[in-house]
């Protein structure tokens, strides 16, 4: 009888190890079979199991699935063909999954996108994947595709100034947007003073943007992260692709160092704006401006659990100007290099380890009436970070890792007055010394599933901000819920805490403005923010048809702006010019979108309502944030006739930005050609709008495969028409006094009437 019971005891306790020995962990990557390429956010779902995975960053899967005779996992990837494998499982394997580009027939990008519902599934919600196909066809000024311009197509988010690339994410100024090329900071991503981004979308392999709900591994910044990854190069066959547009050429070139073991991609555009301009200037002007950005990456695997990237940009602007009395000369840009180093310990367990390098410099000359300036500043960063992922079950993943950042901060200014010439006893232009400091943090997260149809993301980010003589310890929890009440429909709730250590500050001279980031002080604490944020996610049609509507609400406190009538140029105590308040922005945001097919796009629409007040400023009084916009419409779509000829277009609708407008004037006798004898009182901020802002871009594309000296090669016309109906939107609006009536007027400054373009793509 002991003997049966023993038996039976160890047969109770060993019994868990037995169930746990028949379970087996499928992992490797899914690229594209044709270049080599990673395919980021690819579904790997196991039909038999009915479980399934997504691919991360860098391409890796991990399903960890009981053991059976066979198993049948179905692969999915918008614009690839689906893929259907029968798996034999009775141990731990690693498969490489490769996927073949869809077909140019319409029908054959429908089937690739039939099954996909992340958008539903996924527990974290603000996340929008932005796809490249769109951004190339969609319609753009001067002809030139760009990423940050389809940015401001999204729910949630608001466009600056007319024209240019600036965004705003939910009630957030500009500096709060965290903008990474390969994991390394781009402090300014713009070219053409912010009419063109700096990312060249020949060599951008993927696009996240995150405005809500930030995972644990991001941090520094409070109002959203734009993640771009860039291409890996062909590993199988070398290609060459170009491009010639109104303004600027580009030219990538891609191949194998070693043939599916190591690649690499260059790509470069450059502006001949300077060459067109200069025959239609007047003699008495000189002007040379021009832009240029260099991608360049290789990779190598060292063997099935390690590889290795390294991956380089540089992007400059220079601009100079010369006229009678006048002469200007610009010149800014960015610099980044990005060193990383990818193992597998397991088919359960994934670390990324990078070395990152990123600089962003500024530079502003000037001579006027006898007084030359000169205003440099900028930002350099060198950074370690170290993260790792484990995948014990296909509903519960583990993330955590470190990162250690040094930054230095550089401004000074000079002013130079010519013999003769007394500086009126004013202060001189600010030489603001180079100041260092640390950024730490530290950060876990879990993904797990709590019930069948309820999963959870909880995370704890830790970072850590230190200077000579002080330091700032936070903590940022992080929650994301998710309910399924379908295999198409689920609610999901968010909430996050987010740290911001430095600050950008505007200034101006010599009448050019520019842009300085300055750290944290004693004085002028971290920005801090949190987010709730709730929503409603709904397929339709066999998910060909993505729905979700986001309600959201923000609180910002530390918010730094300058006293009334302060600039940087006039003290080298930069804290005592400011003043500091809190800010708050809630909403809804809309998106329906259709992904595949003949007709694809989407609609977005933002109702919000952004926040300020600061003691003072304003009188103490609550004001609306400048960019704070009632109703954003943007509606997007292209449209496949056949395999040659496409449509797209764009139509966007926003109310109108708030500005500040005098209340009144007083007469003043020698009042100098400054004022024109008036002075304008202001009474409150912000306190009028202006017009509302809408226009419709319309564009047309031509593929056509080619032969050239034997050889096929694809072409590819694009025509575009920008504001087609060439609406009077307003860029700024200033007020001069009528020298008949004495009245004062306020005048309307448009800039971008209909601008029609034309580009010639290629690709061998």
């Amino acid at each position: 009888m002991k003997k049966h019971l023993f038996c039976f005891v160890a047969a109770l306790f060993t019994l868990p190890c037995c169930l746990t020995a028949q379970r087996y962990t499928l992992s490797g990557s899914v690229r594209d079979a044709e270049s080599g390429e990673s395919l980021i956010g690819a579904t790997v779902y196991c039909l038999t199991a009915k479980t399934g995975t997504s691919t991360n960053t860098y391409g890796f899967y991990s399903l960890t699935l009981p053991g059976e005779d066979s198993l049948i996992l179905a692969v999915h990837y918008l614009g690839y063909e689906p893929q259907l494998k029968k798996v034999y499982f009775h141990q731990n394997i690693q498969i490489d999954i490769p996927l073949k580009p869809a077909a140019l027939s319409i029908h054959a990008v429908e089937v690739s996108a039939a099954q996909a519902n992340d958008n539903v599934t996924r527990t974290q919600m603000g996340v929008i994947d932005v796809p490249l196909h769109m951004v190339k066809s969609l319609p753009a000024v001067l002809g030139e595709s760009d990423v940050l311009k389809v940015i401001q197509l999204l729910p949630g988010v608001q466009s600056g100034n007319e024209g240019t690339t600036g965004f705003f994410v939910r009630g957030g100024n500009a500096d709060q947007n965290l903008v990474q090329l390969d994991e390394a900071t781009v402090y300014n991503p713009n070219h053409l003073f912010g009419l063109l981004s700096t990312f060249n979308t020949a060599a951008i392999n993927n696009v996240t943007l995150i405005k809500g709900g930030f995972p644990a591994q991001y941090g520094g910044r409070l109002s959203s992260v734009l993640d771009i990854t860039m291409k890996e190069g062909n590993d199988k066959a070398f290609r060459t692709e170009g491009g010639i547009g109104l303004i600027s050429s580009r030219l990538t070139l891609e191949g194998p160092v070693k043939k599916e073991r190591s690649s690499f991609i260059l790509s470069g555009r450059r502006t001949y704006l300077d060459l067109l301009l200069q025959p239609f200037l007047p003699k008495n002007i000189e002007t040379n401006y021009h832009f240029y950005d260099l991608n360049a990456k290789i990779n190598y695997r060292l063997g099935q659990n390690d590889r290795v990237y390294l991956s380089f940009f540089s992007g400059n602007d220079r601009l100079r100007y010369k006229q009678s009395g006048i002469q200007y000369a610009v010149g800014f840009g960015n610099t980044t290099a990005t060193l990383r180093w990818n193992h597998l310990f397991g088919p359960k367990l994934f670390t990324n380890t990078s070395v990152l390098y990123n600089q962003y410099n500024n530079a502003i000359e000037a001579l006027q009436s006898n007084v030359r300036s000169d205003v440099q500043s900028g930002i350099e960063d060198i950074s370690v970070k170290t993260e790792f992922q484990y995948f014990p079950a296909p509903e519960h993943t583990l993330r955590f890792g470190a990162l250690f950042q040094h930054h230095q901060l550089r401004s000074e200014g000079d002013a130079r007055f010519n013999p003769g010439t007394k500086p009126n006893g004013e202060t001189p232009v600010s030489q603001i010394p180079k100041k260092t400091f640390d950024e730490a943090a530290f950060y876990l997260s879990d993904a797990f599933q709590v019930l069948p149809r309820v999963t959870a993301t909880a995370g704890l980010r830790c970072p850590l901000y230190l200077a000579d003589s002080f330091q700032y310890f936070r903590l940022e929890p992080r929650l994301s819920l998710l309910v399924g009440l379908n295999d198409r429909t689920s609610i999901k709730a968010a909430y996050t805490v987010m740290n911001q250590f430095i600050h950008l500050i505007p200034g101006t001279a010599a009448s050019i403005p520019y842009d300085i980031w300055a750290p944290s002080t004693a004085r002028t604490k971290p920005q801090w923010s949190q987010q709730f944020a709730l929503g409603l996610f709904r397929n339709f049609r066999e998910n060909r048809l993505e729905a979700s509507l986001e309600f959201y609400y923000k609180d910002m406190k530390n918010q730094a702006l300058f006293k009334e009538g302060n600039q940087l140029v006039q003290s080298l105590d930069l804290d005592r010019l400011l003043s500091y308040g809190k800010g708050w922005s809630y909403g809804a945001e809309l998106l329906v979108q259709k992904r595949s097919g003949s007709l694809s796009g989407w609609l977005s629409y933002t109702l919000s309502w952004t926040k300020q007040q600061f003691a003072e400023l304003n009188f103490g009084n609550t004001f609306p944030f400048r960019y704070d916009r009632r109703h954003n419409l943007a509606v997007t779509g292209n449209y496949a006739f056949n395999e040659h000829w496409s449509v797209s277009s764009v139509f966007v609708f926003t109310s109108g930005v708030a500005f500040t407008v005098p209340t009144g004037r007083i007469q003043v006798q020698n009042g100098g050609g400054l004022f024109e004898g008036n002075y304008f009182i202001y009474e409150s901020r912000n306190n009028v709008r202006l017009a509302p802002y809408h226009r419709l871009d319309l564009s047309a594309s031509y593929k056509k495969r080619r032969k050239i000296f034997g050889r096929y090669y694809d072409s590819e016309w694009v025509f575009s028409l920008y504001n087609v109906y060439s609406r009077r939107n307003p860029y700024f609006v200033y007020f001069e006094v009528d020298p008949v009536t004495d009245k004062p007027k306020a005048q309307q400054v448009s800039l971008l009437p209909i601008i029609p373009s034309f580009s010639f793509n290629f690709k061998f």
